[in-house]
């Protein structure tokens, strides 16, 4: 077998076994509402932030990321899509940039994947309110601020479509509302 066979068929089996990862690692349904942030938008000129109970009404996608992280940098493409898709229903997504790197620097990874959707400066307390085992970590909170799936690692485009779906779907009304992080 020549080399490039090889490289491409190790390059397959690592994102298979990374989706693999991705399905085994992630909880299944949480029971109670999102915990609460504000938390600053790294994109425009004006300082602003984001707080996830005025998003009441909206299905949110709280995305979890890294610029080092490789599953991370796989998935961004499928949530920019899912964003044009879903977006003009009610839907959400609030990426939060959890690593080291600088603001500039998260921009222009944020620029250079072509990310559609507010990046937010994740900081120490998303860690205590979101703890996850690994990244990327998508919470999934429906329109009421229920937590209705949470994912830790890779899955499948499809899947997290899935999780949109019932997203939207889900707490429809007036209702709870998102609960206050503790």
């Amino acid at each position: 077998m020549n080399k490039s066979v090889t490289v491409v068929l190790a390059v397959v089996v690592g994102i298979t076994g990374l989706l693999f990862a991705g399905k085994f690692l992630s909880h299944s349904k949480d029971s109670g509402l999102a915990p609460d942030f504000n938390l600053p938008v790294l994109q425009g000129a004006e300082s602003k932030t984001v707080q996830l109970s005025s998003l009441k009404g909206k299905a949110v996608l709280i995305n979890l990321w890294a610029t080092w992280c490789e599953p991370c940098k796989i998935e961004m493409p499928w949530l920019v899509e899912l964003q044009k898709k879903y977006g003009d229903q009610g839907f959400v997504i609030l990426g939060v940039a959890q690593d080291d790197a600088t603001d500039e620097e998260v921009l222009a990874f944020a620029r250079k994947m072509k990310l559609n959707y507010p990046i937010l400066r994740g900081n120490n307390r998303m860690n205590d309110l979101y703890p996850s085992q690994g990244l990327p970590l998508s919470v999934y909170v429906d329109r009421s601020g229920k937590v209705v799936e949470r994912v830790v690692g890779l899955v499948s485009e499809s899947v997290m479509e899935d999780n949109i779906k019932k997203s939207l779907e889900q707490g429809g009304g007036a209702g709870k509302s998102v609960a206050s992080g503790k």
